[in-house]
Order: C-alpha cells, then sequence, then structure tokens
C-alpha cells in the first residue's frame, strides 16, 4: 500500500481545509514546490495534488505551480481538480502529471469519462467525495442525490480502472477514517480504490492496509506531525 501526501493548492499556497469547507483554511506553506521536494526526500513514492481554486471554478487554476512541481519532483504525480475538458485532461498529462483525478465529471458528463478512459488509459482516476454517503461535487460544494456506490459501479462500466474515496466529514479532521464505508467500496469491486480523508495515526494506516486498499492519501496530519512520514513508510513496506 502506497502513502501518499497531499498537496493542497489554493491561492498559490498550500493549504489544509476543514471538512472541504473553502472558509475554513489552514496555511502551511507559501511555497508549494519546496512542500513537494521535502516530501519527496522523506520517501514519498507519489504525490496528491488538488487544484482547490480549480475544483471550485471549473477550470485548472495552478497551471504554472503544477508544471513546475512536475519539472521539480522526480516521483509520480495526480492532480485533481477543474478538470472537466478532456483537452485539459491531456494538457495536465503532457504537463508531466501521471494521473488526472476526475470527480464533478463523473457526475455531470459521463460520456466524457468514458472517452477520457478510451484515450488515456489508466492515466484516469475517478475521485468519489461522499458526505453521508452521498457523492459531492464542485468542489464538495453541491449535494447530489448519488451514493457512492452507484457511482463507483456506473463509472466502472464506463471503463474507470482506478478510484480515490473521501469521506468529507472526515476530511482535515484528524479523528479516523470512515472505515466502514471504504470496506463496502472495496467489498463491490477488484479494482483498487486510494483512501482519503481522517487518516491521523499510524493505526489508521494499518487498518486501511488490512482493508485492502492501494493506498491512502495523508494531508493534515503530516504537516501537524501527527503522522511522521517516514514511520508510515516503514508500516506499509513492512518494516516496524
Amino acid at each position: 500500500m502506497e502513502v501518499i501526501p497531499a498537496i493542497d493548492l489554493k491561492g498559490g499556497r498550500c493549504v489544509r481545509l476543514y471538512q472541504g469547507d473553502y472558509s475554513r483554511e489552514t496555511v502551511f506553506s507559501e511555497e508549494p514546490i519546496e512542500v513537494a521536494l521535502r516530501w519527496q526526500s522523506l520517501g514519498a513514492k507519489r504525490l496528491h495534488i488538488v487544484d482547490l481554486d480549480g475544483a471550485s471554478k471549473g477550470e485548472l487554476c495552478h497551471a504554472s505551480i503544477i508544471e513546475e512541481m512536475a519539472r521539480s519532483v522526480k516521483i509520480p504525480l495526480q492532480l485533481g481538480g477543474g478538470l472537466r475538458r478532456l483537452d485539459v485532461i491531456e494538457q495536465v498529462l503532457e504537463l508531466g502529471i501521471g494521473r488526472a483525478i476526475l470527480g464533478t465529471t463523473a457526475i455531470e458528463d459521463p460520456d466524457l469519462i468514458r472517452e477520457a478512459c478510451h484515450r488515456f488509459g489508466e492515466a484516469i482516476i475517478v475521485s468519489i467525495d461522499a458526505r453521508d454517503g452521498y457523492v459531492a461535487t464542485h468542489g464538495w460544494r453541491e449535494k447530489t442525490a448519488v451514493t457512492a456506490i452507484e457511482l463507483l459501479e456506473s463509472m466502472a462500466a464506463l471503463g474507470v480502472r482506478r478510484f480515490i474515496y473521501t469521506d468529507i466529514a472526515r476530511n482535515g479532521t484528524l479523528t479516523e477514517p470512515s472505515f466502514r464505508a471504504i470496506a463496502q467500496l472495496v467489498g463491490k469491486t477488484n479494482l483498487p480504490i486510494i483512501a482519503s480523508g481522517g487518516i491521523s495515526s499510524l493505526e489508521h494506516i494499518k487498518k486501511l492496509a488490512r482493508l485492502g486498499v492501494e493506498g491512502a492519501i495523508v494531508g493534515r496530519a503530516l504537516y501537524t506531525g501527527e503522522v511522521d512520514l517516514k514511520a508510515a513508510l516503514a508500516v506499509v513496506g513492512g518494516h516496524e
């Protein structure tokens, strides 16, 4: 299992939101590139980048930072936030991003998902962002009537081969992941699922590994020191 540090971009800075609330942000760095290089130096094998402004506005807002980050680090990057057109997906992949994460588009434009999977294959990830079991879109601000499991099944049928699951209510709270919801999703598919939201201890990471997820995205807990990245990598590498 991978432990994947998260870098959330808002206003050009590295921030964390509380439960996806754009009005409740904590700024952790004015220099996102330095943050990326730090996580790489500590042993991260992949980074999870979110353009929060892009997610809210529906268009890529941090292209220059993302391009510089892709040039500066040597490990794979996955990017979400505002990727709602095929040409934009192609743009970020050409910048050196390894995986493009689609969320709102999965609800609003399934045909685009089908075409993206056809053109870009496993470079496409669908992010299932749920609050109270129902998917939320547009930077987590708009709730839908679609359940997480319904979205998983419909997207798999369109050719999606990897998912990220985020429990919005747990995100940035340093509580714990929604283990039950994650287990339900893992039980519904043989496709890889990456867990996100509420991960704040090595015990959480161990439990997620036992559930069978492919990766764990860790944000606030790494920035506050609740989770030490080297220790977390050792846990999943079997070197406790």
